[in-house]
């Protein structure tokens, strides 16, 4: 597999709407996340703050219906659809919902390692669409956590939320100042790295039988960085038998990620 093709950066977000958090920035550091997945899993997510919530006459009653069975844990408001639109922003596709939350406590790395399943680490991965979509995969496929450059990768946004649908609030995000430290600090604790990129063999899930694998995925257009390629254990590629050279990298975190699952699947 070659490295990524570029993705179109997403638009930074405008601050407007009544509360002074369109498209999801909100005054003294909180953020607005809208649509039913994103909205309903950080609900449910006993590790997140909700301040407000915002709803249409249309989706309220499937929310009072959650309030009133104890799944709320903050009073519905009742809004027209025009505010949303205002506060987040025309391009929002709210779905009549909005949540003000508080960004997620950071976690280290060596505790989201308690959790199982394979890691991902990100090397300036910059555009939130695809963050939010290889968080959604991760989810999907089980993995522990994501690792990410801190100064190099985007913030938790709406867009990013929305895009991850609900994936946000259930894979942990890990920022790390030196990637490569953190690649050596995965190997320590028992993870074989594995750089998706060209040049290397082709990725088999089932040769990783007996070892827990953190993949490397590298920036968009760019690829893996020299010093983090360098720090990995092997360089592989993905099988793409088609015409195609490269994917984007959310496609190919999924597909490297369902590589690895083929080895519970074949055991099974």
């Amino acid at each position: 597999m070659r490295s990524p093709r570029p993705s179109r950066p997403a638009r930074r977000p405008r601050s407007s709407g009544p509360a002074g958090g369109g498209r999801g920035g909100a005054p003294g550091g909180g953020l607005w996340l809208f649509g039913t997945h994103a909205v309903g899993a950080a609900l449910a997510n006993p590790q997140r703050v909700c301040e407000r919530l915002l709803v249409t006459e249309a989706e309220h009653p499937a929310v009072q219906e959650a309030t009133q069975a104890g799944g709320l844990r903050v009073a519905p408001e009742v809004v027209q659809r025009a505010r949303l639109d205002d506060l987040l922003g025309p391009e929002a596709v709210h779905q009549g919902v909005a949540l003000l939350v508080r960004p997620l406590p950071a976690l280290a790395l060596d505790e989201a390692l308690e959790r199982p399943g394979p890691v991902l680490v990100l090397d300036q991965v910059t555009d939130p669409r695809n963050v939010g979509a290889i968080l959604r995969s991760a989810a999907a496929f089980g993995a522990a956590c994501l690792v990410v450059q801190d100064r190099n990768a985007p913030e938790e946004t709406a867009v990013l939320a929305k895009a991850a649908s609900g994936a946000l609030e259930t894979v942990p995000i890990v920022r790390e100042v030196n990637l490569s430290r953190a690649i050596e600090q995965l190997q320590k604790a028992g993870c074989w790295t594995v750089g998706l990129d060209a040049g290397g063999g082709v990725l088999d899930g089932v040769a990783f039988e007996n070892r827990r694998v953190a993949l490397v995925l590298g920036a968009e257009g760019r690829g893996l960085r020299r010093l983090t390629r360098e720090s990995c254990d092997e360089i592989a590629g993905l099988y793409m038998p088609g015409e195609m050279e490269s994917l984007n990298v959310s496609v190919a975190a999924a597909v490297g990620l369902y590589e690895l699952a083929r080895r519970g699947r074949l055991s099974a």
